[in-house]
Formats: C-alpha cells, sequence, structure tokens
C-alpha cells in the first residue's frame, strides 16, 4: 500500500472516530465487529424477534398490566425498552418497578434486560394507579428500543388492547 493510500485510510480512521465522540455514537469499534451473538457481517444490523404478550385487568382506579417480553431471535438482544401508552392519564406519585420509569401523565417505559435467543421471556409486572375511575382503559404495548436489532415481525410486539371495568384479564 503507498504512503497516501495509507495516509487517506488513517484520516478518513480519524475522521470517523472524531465523529463518533462528537456525537456520542458507539466508535469504530461497533462498526468493525458483529454485535455479541449475531453471527453478521461487519456493518449488517443483527436480527431479532421481539414478543409481547400478556394480560391487562381495569378495576376501579386500577390498573395490572402483565407483560412477558422474548425473543424468538436469531440474534441476542442486550436489552430492549417496552413503551406502555393508555387512554387515560396516570396518577401522580406512584412506585413503578425496578427498570421502568413514567414518560409523560400516559406512558410508562420499561426495559427487560438481556434476551437470549429463544430462551425464556422476562416478566415484567406493573400496577398502576388512574386519574379517577375509568369505564373502560386502551392499552397501547410496542417495543420502542431493541438495540437496533432488525426485526421483520412488528405484529408480535405491537398490541392495542380494550380493558372494561370489570376486573377480568384480557390477554394480548
Amino acid at each position: 500500500m503507498g504512503v497516501t493510500r495509507r495516509a487517506v485510510l488513517k484520516t478518513s480512521a480519524a475522521t470517523a472516530l472524531t465523529a463518533a465522540l462528537v456525537l456520542g455514537g458507539p466508535g469504530l469499534a461497533a462498526l468493525a465487529e458483529p454485535a455479541a451473538g449475531a453471527g453478521a457481517a461487519r456493518g449488517i444490523a443483527p436480527e431479532a424477534d421481539v414478543a409481547h404478550h400478556g394480560r391487562v385487568s381495569l378495576w376501579g382506579d386500577r390498573l395490572g398490566v402483565l407483560l412477558r417480553t422474548g425473543n424468538r431471535g436469531p440474534s441476542r438482544l442486550e436489552d430492549v425498552t417496552v413503551r406502555l401508552r393508555f387512554s387515560v392519564p396516570l396518577a401522580a406519585g406512584q412506585e413503578l418497578p425496578q427498570g421502568c420509569l413514567r414518560s409523560g401523565g400516559r406512558t410508562v417505559l420499561c426495559g427487560t434486560g438481556p434476551l437470549t435467543a429463544a430462551g425464556p421471556a422476562r416478566r415484567t409486572t406493573v400496577g398502576l394507579r388512574l386519574v379517577g375511575r375509568p369505564a373502560e382503559v386502551v392499552v397501547r404495548v410496542d417495543t420502542l428500543w431493541n438495540g437496533g436489532a432488525s426485526d421483520r415481525n412488528r405484529r408480535n410486539d405491537t398490541h392495542q388492547v380494550l380493558a372494561p371495568a370489570t376486573g377480568d384479564a384480557y390477554a394480548f
């Protein structure tokens, strides 16, 4: 390789590293190595199939959500963020389970932690108080973040459930 070509490559690598540092990106190492367990070629996103299933119950001013999040593979995921959105406002000042936080008056975000390909689903149970005593609540469940993996089947991680105030469990 000639001196000029080496200088251009060094300059390009330095520019990319500087851009990654300034923009808060992953740096060159993330571009050069596939994600853990992905077996992907350089620069190609791993593929994973995140799936959410569970139950929603509404009684009085209380709403319960039991959520199971799994990964059907083929790649392992370091973390997944599940978004739960509600058609009615949540009451202020309530404690959420570890790994969950509020994002506005009607949204809760929960991290799952690592999900192995075809491994056991992670369980998240969220008990919430609502403003007032609604006759029904619509709960929307979806994946907000999956670490940049490609998911060809979004139908099993995007749900909308109507839960009347009967205390019964409505599955999704």
